[in-house]
């Protein structure tokens, strides 16, 4: 699997939208390109947030993200309609939930599943190509409101509501973003980033694709859960040089950054147990800069502006 690149958003060949959220389109020249294939009922996908923090936190000078929908995943068709059968495989995937919870610290409440009358995840999906035409850094923050939305507070995110609810979260342009949402552009560029999966051999989430500078070499593929070193490892490779990583930011820094975030990726992104990292936690609490958001798995902390 080769890569292209091109000046804009998105890729028409490959199918690509969404480039690196932490750099200006201008600034861009980081030899390492990541696609991660996504979808925005996966749990899994979820439960990688931690490392892929750790990953961006620690190497993010040398690599930027591409965030695909692969859209032909079974996740597709857990919620079209309400017959017992479906009713019957919603109450499974909804155990799976919780039980990646439960292991990975990344809390999600599978009673969403049941709660709601559901419909085809393809608006969800569309508004994450939607969200990304105000830019990769507000699309990214857009995926992340959308994700505390479900596993958080069990919100339907195949209802239009909810997902303009997350978008001013996020801190879009809601008119700029309902007039994409059912705009030929965004659902074009999902259309791309199914087509890609597609063509890349992806049928788990997440997977995530490295591809260095160099347009003619094979990416490497990854999917599922591996240790961070791996991780890393691959980035050495496909660099040819071991990579230094940036200098550790405080948890304050780290908060301001990302908002509302778990006691695991606290410990994760630190390297610090997770009682270690809820005793710092509570300390800035008691400094008022933080609060803590108690869900069905844990506790999330929100840092106060």
């Amino acid at each position: 699997m080769n890569q292209k690149d091109t000046p804009s958003t998105c890729d028409n060949q490959l199918g690509v939208c969404g480039l690196d959220p932490e750099q200006p389109f201008n600034k861009r020249h980081k030899p390492i390109e990541l696609y991660t294939f996504i979808d925005p009922l996966c749990a899994d996908c979820w439960a990688f947030e931690p490392m892929l923090k750790k990953l961006q936190v620690e190497y993010g000078s040398y690599f930027r993200i591409r965030t695909l929908v692969a859209g032909r995943l079974q996740a597709w068709n857990v919620c079209k309609n309400t017959t017992k059968g479906l009713t019957a495989k919603k109450q499974v995937i909804a155990s799976v939930w919780e039980e990646s919870a439960t292991k990975t610290g990344m809390s999600c409440d599978g009673d969403v599943l049941l709660e709601h009358e559901w419909h085809s995840p393809y608006l969800a999906s569309v508004a994450i190509k939607a969200a990304e035409l105000q830019g990769p850094q507000l699309g990214a923050r857009f995926l992340r409101k959308m994700r505390e939305a479900l596993f958080l507070n069990k919100q339907n995110i195949t209802e239009q509501n909810v997902i303009i609810d997350c978008a001013e979260k996020a801190g879009l342009d809601v008119t700029e973003f309902k007039n994409d949402l059912s705009s030929k552009t965004a659902s074009k560029a999902l259309q791309h980033d199914i087509k890609t999966t597609n063509e890349m051999g992806v049928d788990i989430v997440p997977t995530f694709v490295f591809f260095n500078a160099n347009v003619e070499d094979d990416g490497i593929k990854v999917t599922g859960h591996y240790p961070y070193h791996v991780y890393v490892q691959i980035i050495e490779d496909m660099l040819g040089f071991k990579p230094t990583p940036a200098k550790p930011s405080t948890l304050e820094e780290f908060l301001i950054r990302f908002e509302l975030v778990a006691t695991i990726e606290v410990s994760v992104v630190f390297n610090i147990s997770e009682e270690e990292a809820e005793k710092r936690l509570k300390a800035l609490m008691l400094q008022q800069k933080v609060e803590s958001v108690p869900v069905k798995y844990g506790i999330f902390w929100r840092y106060l502006k």
